[in-house]
């Protein structure tokens, strides 16, 4: 009985991507999604503080500008 060489799963779209290299894309799109949730956080952290401070104002103000810039790069 002859063996056979099991082929790695392709996606019949693109016959040329490798089980590997789906893996490594779904790895990547796993630590971006963590990276939104955490600058989400931080926004939501940053929304609910409350301050008199007109300078700690300013402060979460350039904080939370800077998270939603971060935010509308990554899409």
């Amino acid at each position: 009985m002859a063996k056979v060489l099991q082929q790695p799963e392709v996606d019949p779209g693109n016959p040329f991507e490798t089980e590997d290299a789906r893996r490594l894309a779904a790895s990547h799109r796993a630590v971006r999604e963590r990276e939104k949730q955490a600058l989400n956080l931080q926004r939501e952290n940053i929304l609910s503080q409350k301050t008199s401070s007109p300078m700690r104002r300013q402060a979460l103000e350039a904080a939370l500008a800077q998270i939603e810039g971060q935010l509308s790069a990554m899409g």
